[in-house]
């Protein structure tokens, strides 16, 4: 803090440094003396080689109300405002507007002189055309938790720069779920410094907990020994159990990407709800949520970020879903390097640019394994939607109606842009396409972060008015007593959560799809053991629909069952190898997990054999010694 002060002009008028999670804030009288001299911000960053933020002084921030007027008054009306969130916790204004490319060449001199008018920092953000309620609900998380987002945020500060108490490189991996199976990924890393741990989900359709959870018992972990806790990507096998860290006591931070953070809200509020519904025991509530939610720390791809004071964090692209990182730890000084996958997809996709493969360092990958067979290797992406047009086609023509059971997050995207594009050039035999469930929310997420779409998907979105997500062959039943419409005759597409038949809206109409074999139930994602989707996917000819009351109904299976391989998030065997191929410099040590134990074994034995690599595919609970 003083080589920092003593190296800051007296026009800066700084009037406190303070840690904020992992960066340090400075805060002005003067932001724009430090706008129109950042070389200022980065001579400090060189000197303490930490990130560094500028933040106003709280005593020339205007009110909401005169900073809402001011900002509204310097948007044109054709620039579209839509909204405004004021963040007292980080002084920032974020500003939604619907093309903020009518900003104009001078945009970064004009949010300058917004944040002198204002004394808020601007954040300009494109606005989705359907407003988000997830992300409502985060911005009123971050209005009414202000206080404790503060503290929180010096607290973090003071554990990450922290002084080194041990310089010894010893480094060990506990695995906690996800090894030798798809579900609950956790993996634990940790320094003689540092505990960090990286995903943290459940794994649905298990019936007991020491199946369903993480094994942090095992792992014997204090969360207040935790430094960090990193989500790579929103599906709920690698996030939905970390509210339930915060009931029991850790008061951590979360880090993942921008997106991620309103993805992984969607999905957890969901899981409450239908907890709730349930009864019985509730892993966790909403307040519970709320917390997760005040204490995750967002960050872009590509920025080196400390999160303890060892070991270092930069997010990559993983292509998965929106969001989706590969985690790369950097720990000690060159000490070792974990490049860890979460789940990737290393090719492109309409919706995706493809998982990165470029690393300055790497000594060990903790790489996925869901399609890890030899015979795991998906047809060319042309032949993909040939193949989804072609039996979509067959039933639509036979007047009957395809149920395409979709995760809300990632495929359900994917698929709304392959049938547009189809429809449109009339390979697609034209019938109305019913989105239900949380697809439309999550859809709002997606148009609410084109940045971190495919490249040309992103610039159709940010630089045209044509927005694929909004075609007019899509029809949103928002409410139940709206599914008349859908299910009446004719032939149709529907799309409803959840992806593998575990609840939802799309029960409702797998009750009514399954008896009439003109219908057809279409796959798009993978089918986790155990699950509904999976006994229906492997041929069951009966299922068991529950009812209200706790019944339960017995529904015989007559329509046709397919699944269409080649949609999937996931990396194929092909894919996988490359990966690995790909990565420069060459491993120390290769860790397979996240795939069925003879799929795990598959890749192993293939990168052992083809790269004479030391590879291993541990169970869960097991402890590695990395050095």
């Amino acid at each position: 803090m003083a080589t920092i002060l003593q190296n800051l002009p007296a026009e800066a008028e700084i009037t406190r440094v303070e840690y904020e999670g992992p960066r340090i804030a400075l805060y002005t009288k003067k932001p724009k003396f430090l706008y129109q001299n950042n070389y200022v911000i980065s001579d400090i960053v060189n000197l303490v080689k930490k990130r560094v933020v500028v933040r106003t002084d709280k005593s020339i921030r205007r009110t909401e109300e005169e900073a809402r007027e001011i900002i509204s008054n310097a948007v044109s009306a054709e620039a579209g405002l839509q909204q405004m969130f004021f963040d007292d916790a980080l002084g920032e204004a974020i500003v939604e507007i619907r093309k903020p490319q009518l900003l104009g060449p001078d945009k970064d001199s004009s949010t300058a002189d917004l944040v002198e008018k204002t004394g808020w920092r601007i954040k300009v953000r494109k606005a989705s055309p359907i407003a988000s309620n997830t992300l409502q609900t985060i911005y009123h998380t971050f209005k009414t938790g202000a206080d404790d987002r503060e503290r929180f945020l010096r607290e973090a500060g003071d554990r990450i720069f922290r002084g080194k108490l041990s310089s010894d490189p010893e480094i060990t991996i506990h695995t906690l779920g996800a090894f030798n199976e798809v579900g609950r990924s956790a993996v634990l890393v940790t320094t003689p410094e540092s505990k960090i741990l990286m995903d943290c989900g459940i794994h649905p359709g298990q019936k007991y907990s020491w199946d369903a959870y993480p094994r942090l018992d095992w792992a014997d972990l204090d969360f207040d020994d935790l430094d960090a806790a990193i989500v790579s990507h929103a599906h709920m096998d690698h996030h939905a159990f970390l509210p339930a860290l915060y009931k029991y006591g850790y008061d951590g931070p979360i880090y993942a990407t921008e997106p991620t953070l309103p993805l992984m809200t969607l999905l957890q509020q969901d899981f409450v709800k239908i907890a709730s519904i349930g009864g019985g025991n509730m892993l966790y509530d909403m307040k519970d949520v709320r917390e997760a939610i005040k204490h995750t720390i967002t960050l872009p791809y590509g920025l080196v970020t400390d999160v303890s004071p060892d070991v270092k964090l930069v997010l990559n692209n993983a292509g998965h879903i929106l969001g989706s990182s590969i985690l790369h730890l950097h720990i000690g000084d060159g000490a070792h390097n974990i490049i860890y996958t979460g789940d990737f997809k290393y090719a492109p996709t309409m919706l995706l640019d493809p998982a990165t493969a470029n690393f300055p360092r790497a000594e060990t990958l903790i790489m996925e394994s869901t399609y890890g067979a030899k015979e795991d290797i998906m047809p060319n992406r042309d032949e993909v939607e040939m193949n989804l047009v072609n039996t979509v086609n067959k039933t639509l023509s036979e007047g009957g109606k395809v149920l395409i059971p979709s995760p809300a997050v990632g495929r359900s995207q994917e698929i709304m842009l392959v049938l547009n594009q189809y429809m449109k050039n009339r390979s697609l035999v034209e019938c109305p396409i019913f989105l239900e469930g949380m697809i439309s929310e999550a859809t709002a997420i997606h148009m609410s972060y084109p940045e971190y779409l495919e490249r040309e998907l992103r610039s159709q979105i940010l630089d045209t008015d044509e927005n694929p997500f909004r075609s007019e062959y899509f029809t949103n039943i928002e409410h139940a007593s709206n599914r008349e419409e859908a299910l009446r005759e004719g032939p149709a597409i529907i799309m409803a959560t959840s992806g593998m038949l575990e609840g939802g809206p799309v029960m409702e109409y797998l009750e009514n799809v399954a008896p009439s074999e003109k219908n057809k139930i279409l796959f798009v994602s993978y089918q986790i053991s155990g699950t509904l989707g999976r006994r229906v996917l492997d041929g069951a000819r009966q299922i068991n629909l529950p009812q209200d009351g706790g019944k339960i109904k017995i529904a015989d299976m007559k329509c046709a069952v397919e699944k269409i391989e080649g949609f999937s998030g996931h990396s194929d065997y092909n894919q996988l190898i490359r990966f690995v191929a790909r990565l420069r410099p060459k491993l120390k040590h290769v860790i397979i997990n996240h795939g069925e134990r003879r799929k795990v074994e598959n890749v192993t034995n293939a990168v052992s054999r083809m790269f004479r690599l030391p590879a291993s595919g541990p169970d869960v609970m097991e402890a590695i010694r990395l050095r």
